[in-house]
C-alpha cells in the first residue's frame, strides 16, 4: 500500500521541519565546539547531526554499503551506529570526540544527500505503515538527539576555564515568586496506564509506552509544582548533602565520591560563600531562587524528598494525574526573543497542577522496566527500547529543552540515577496529603 498525497505532503513538512531544527540549534556553534565530547555521557554536535541522518539512511532509505549512493560509505556506517549490535561494528562511544574526520561540512554534506533521497522517497510515497512507522521514528528519534544536543553542548561550555561561554547572548530577568507549595489529591483505585495499541500511525507512541494494562493506585497528592532552587537552598543550608540518613546507600556512596554539594552546574561565588552561581545556556549567573531546580539527580532527587518529608511519585501516580490535561508548559523555543533555554517559575498559584509537562523532566520512583505483555520488535529497531530496562528511572513530562510537540501524557524518559546533565527537576508525592 502506499500512502496517499496529502500524507505525503504531511510527511514532507514533518521530515523538512525535524531536520531544519537541529540545523538551527548547531548554528550558534563553532566547528571546534561541535567535535569535542566533554564525558562519556555527551556526544559531540558534529555526532549528533550524523547519527540522526545515518537513521534514516540505515532504516528508511536502506544502506547498500556499494558505493553507489553517496551516503553509503561504510566509515559512516561504523562511526555513526550508536548501539544496534544487528547493524555490526561501531566506534567506541568514548571515543567519539577523537573523530576529527569527517569534518563538520563533510557531516553537512552527509545530511544534504540523505535528504535529497528522502525529500525523494516522501514524494513518491512509501510502501506501507511499516515504512510510515520507522520514518516517524526517525524524526521522533531526531528530536531526542536535538534535546541531548542542548544538554551536552551546555556541559561542554561549563568545561571551558573560568566563566563559561553562553550558548544564547540572553540577559535574562529574574523570574516571579511562585508561592508555597500546595497538595493537590487524587483517589486511588484500578486505572489504566499506557498507550492503546490501536492508536493511528500519526499518533506516534515508542513501543516502551505499552502496551495498556492495569494498576492499582491508593489514594496519593502531587505537589502542585516543582521543587524550586530556593528550596534546594533550604535543604544544602541544613545539611543535606551530609546527612547519610536521608540516602540511600547508593546515592551517598556517589555523592561522596564525587564530591556532590549542590546541583550540578552549582558554584559558589569566590567573592560572597553565601551566594551560589549557576551556568546556564544563556551565561553564568546567581542563582534564582524561584525557578525550578534542575540539573539534580535520582539519588539526589529521593534524598530531598527524605528531607522534606515526602517522597518521589510513581511513574502511574502521575500518568494518573496528569490524564485529560493539555500537554502545554516550557519547551524548546529557540526562535523566540524571549526563550529562556532554562525552566522558568510555575507562576502563581492556581489551585491544581502547576508545570505539569515542560521546565523539567521529572524523576519518579519507578524503575525503568517493561509493562505487562511488552515484546521487543524483530531486527535492529528492536534494540531502541527494550534492551535498557535495567538499573534506569523513569522520567515525565518533558523540559524546557524538549522540542515542542514531542512528549505526551505516555511518554517514558529513563535515565541512570546517577546522572545529572540531563535537565530533570523534582515534584514531590506523598502517601497522606494535610
Amino acid at each position: 500500500m502506499v500512502t496517499p498525497p496529502r500524507a505525503h505532503e504531511s510527511l514532507i513538512d514533518r521530515y523538512t521541519s525535524v531536520r531544519s531544527r537541529t540545523e538551527r540549534l548547531a548554528a550558534p556553534l563553532s566547528a571546534e565546539d561541535q567535535m569535542v565530547q566533554s564525558m562519556i555521557d555527551c556526544s559531540p554536535t558534529k555526532w549528533h547531526r550524523a547519527h540522526t541522518t545515518w537513521f534514516f539512511a540505515e532504516f528508511v532509505l536502506g544502506s547498500e554499503q556499494d558505493g553507489g549512493r553517496p551516503w553509503d560509505r561504510p566509515e559512516y556506517r561504523f562511526l555513526y551506529n550508536s548501539y544496534y549490535e544487528a547493524v555490526g561494528a561501531r566506534h567506541p562511544r568514548p571515543e567519539r570526540g577523537l573523530v576529527t574526520r569527517p569534518s563538520v561540512a563533510e557531516v553537512v554534506e552527509y545530511r544534504t544527500h540523505v535528504d535529497q533521497a528522502m525529500e525523494a522517497l516522501l514524494a513518491a510515497g512509501l510502501e506501507d505503515e511499516t515504512a510510515e512507522a520507522t520514518f516517524m521514528l526517525g524524526t521522533q528519534h531526531e528530536e531526542q538527539h536535538q534535546e541531548l544536543l542542548m544538554i551536552d553542548i551546555k556541559n561542554l561550555l561549563s568545561m571551558n576555564p573560568a566563566v563559561g561561554p553562553a550558548y544564547a547572548d540572553r540577559v535574562l530577568a529574574p523570574v516571579s515568586d511562585p508561592g508555597p507549595a500546595a497538595w493537590v489529591s487524587f483517589e486511588g483505585g484500578v486505572i489504566e496506564t499506557g498507550r492503546n495499541a490501536d492508536a493511528p500511525v500519526e499518533s506516534f507512541s515508542f513501543d516502551n509506552e505499552g502496551p495498556r494494562h492495569e494498576v492499582r493506585l491508593y489514594d496519593f497528592a502531587l505537589a502542585d509544582r516543582l521543587v524550586t532552587a530556593g528550596e534546594w537552598l533550604a535543604f544544602i543550608d541544613d545539611g543535606g548533602y551530609q546527612r547519610p540518613e536521608l540516602w540511600k546507600s547508593d546515592g551517598w556512596y556517589r555523592a561522596q565520591g564525587e564530591g556532590w554539594d549542590a546541583p550540578l552546574y552549582w558554584r559558589r561565588s569566590p567573592d560572597e560563600p553565601n551566594t551560589w552561581w549557576i551556568h546556564t545556556l544563556t551565561g553564568l549567573r546567581t542563582v534564582d531562587p524561584n525557578e525550578p531546580v534542575v540539573h539534580v539527580s535520582h539519588y539526589e532527587a529521593d534524598a530531598f524528598a527524605t528531607w522534606a518529608g515526602a517522597r518521589l511519585p510513581t511513574e502511574f501516580e502521575w500518568e494518573h494525574a496528569a490524564r485529560d490535561r493539555p500537554v502545554a508548559g516550557v519547551f524548546l523555543d529557540e526562535q523566540s526573543d524571549d526563550f529562556r533555554f532554562h525552566p522558568t517559575s510555575a507562576g502563581p498559584p492556581t489551585g491544581d497542577l502547576r508545570q505539569l509537562f515542560g521546565d523539567c523532566w521529572e524523576w519518579t520512583s519507578s524503575a525503568y522496566q517493561p509493562y505487562p505483555g511488552f515484546a521487543i520488535a524483530d531486527g535492529a529497531i528492536g534494540e531502541y527500547n527494550g534492551k535498557f530496562m535495567s538499573g534506569q528511572q523513569v522520567l515525565r513530562g518533558g523540559g524546557a529543552l524538549t522540542p515542542p510537540g514531542h512528549t505526551r501524557l505516555t511518554y517514558r524518559n529513563f535515565f541512570h540515577p546517577h546522572t545529572r546533565w540531563h535537565l530533570a527537576g523534582v515534584r514531590l508525592a506523598t502517601d497522606q496529603p494535610s
